[in-house]
């Protein structure tokens, strides 16, 4: 399905559709299977797919799912619920700011660091109902009981790992603006900071559940948290804009504090992109591998068959280069045919019209050749020309004077025997 996405000739709206479709099934294997194909293509698959999903005006309806056939039904139904809904914002974000905040360019030249004020708080906020709705997964180890639900939690892990890493950025670039923002700016960047603090805390929790149920140590990522000193000097300069009292500080410390909070949330993306750049070397690893597997496959079906090529050069109908030739086989049983027959096939319409073949025959005075099958005139007496072609004119009489007449080299017998239209019709050339 991912190839197929990257295919200009599939219908990617027909693709998407087909899984919805699925979603309609009463099981809840069906519908969670289908929620996690779907998931994999907006990952993996091309932009075009997700943005077909943001274009449409709904998505999964499925806040009332639930699997009424056994016990299982009832837990995996809760989880359904909760991961379409985090799908369905997933979408609405692309929609939002035309981009995957999970494949945004990071780093100091980033989308979210090089980001203006007014658009940053715009975006900010996206970033933060996309993660509730990621963390609103809200499962344990003891619940991830079957394969189907950890392929979904291991998704939402890697999604959590680079949505976490962009929110990163984005606060880091808040901070270094903060000071110098508007008074309603700073307020709404202040309510900015305290969320993060509080999502900061619950992605800790889950990543601890993606500790337990085996994911590696290594990749999972370290978060520093910013000084609590850094939030005293927020809302002392909110404070300070609004015109209340505030405790005397100097700028020296406030840039202190800006700056130990900054390095600390440098440090944890850069733990969070190391995490990144792990899963991609191993992904990059792995399709080596498989593709070496694959070709040491097909050197060693080429060694069972040592005969190939000679029976490739030995074929009628290829050469010895493996191309195949053109030239059309004789047939043994088939009536024998011209030369320019069997060179020229017939390729268009006009090729259907029989072909006229003049025949050229030496002239003997002793005996005169009959003309050819369209009557020749250059090459027949004026008896056999006559017979060849009997009522070419109605008012003309033919004479019975003698079986055979030759052409005479009298001009004015000649004349007399023939009329003047059909003067030359038996000159011999």
């Amino acid at each position: 399905l991912i190839q197929c996405t990257n295919e200009m000739n599939v219908n990617i709206p027909q693709l998407a559709d087909s899984l919805f479709e699925r979603t309609t099934n009463s099981s809840w294997v069906v519908v969670f299977k289908s929620l996690i194909t779907t998931h994999h293509l907006m990952v993996y698959g091309n932009e075009r797919f997700i943005q077909y999903l943001a274009s449409r005006n709904t998505l999964f309806n499925l806040s009332n799912f639930l699997d009424k056939s056994g016990l299982q039904g009832y837990d995996m139904s809760t989880f359904i619920r909760r991961y379409s809904r985090y799908l369905n914002e997933k979408a609405v974000s692309y929609r939002q700011v035309a981009f995957d905040f999970t494949k945004v360019k990071r780093g100091a030249d980033g989308v979210m660091r090089t980001m203006s004020t007014e658009k940053l708080l715009k975006t900010v906020p996206i970033i933060q109902n996309q993660m509730d709705a990621l963390l609103d997964f809200n499962v344990n180890s003891n619940e991830l009981t079957n394969g189907v639900i950890n392929a979904a939690f291991m998704l939402l892990f890697k999604d959590a790992i680079r949505l976490f890493a962009a929110y990163n950025e984005g606060i880091i670039n808040l901070l270094e603006k903060y000071f110098d923002m508007k008074k309603n700016q700073c307020k709404e960047g202040l309510d900015i900071y305290k969320k993060f603090l509080t999502r900061m805390t619950r992605i800790s929790e889950f990543l601890k559940v993606a500790e337990q149920v085996g994911i590696d140590r290594g990749d999972i990522p370290d978060l520093s948290q910013a000084p609590s000193s850094l939030l005293d000097a927020l809302e002392q300069h909110l404070a300070s804009l609004e015109g209340k009292k505030i405790k005397d500080s100097t700028a020296a410390s406030r840039a202190t504090t800006l700056s130990n909070a900054v390095s600390s949330l440098a440090s944890t993306g850069l733990s969070l992109t190391k995490v990144d750049e792990r899963e991609k070397q191993a992904a990059l690893e792995e399709e080596q591998a498989r593709l070496k597997a694959l070709k040491e496959q097909r050197l060693k079906e080429l060694a069972k068959k040592p005969h190939t090529s000679l029976t490739t050069a030995a074929s009628p109908v290829s050469t010895a280069a493996g191309s195949i030739m053109t030239t059309p086989a004789i047939d043994i049983f088939s009536t024998p045919s011209s030369s320019n027959s069997t060179s020229k096939l017939p390729n268009d319409l006009l090729d259907l019209q029989p072909t006229f073949h003049p025949s050229v025959h030496p002239i003997s005075a002793a005996a005169p050749q009959v003309g050819s099958t369209w009557g020749d005139p250059f090459s027949a007496t004026v008896d056999s020309v006559d017979d060849a072609i009997p009522n070419l004119n109605p008012f003309l009489t033919k004479t019975n004077d003698a079986a055979h007449l030759s052409v005479s080299s009298d001009v004015s017998t000649f004349t007399n025997r023939t009329p003047t239209h059909e003067m030359f019709v038996g000159k011999v050339p």
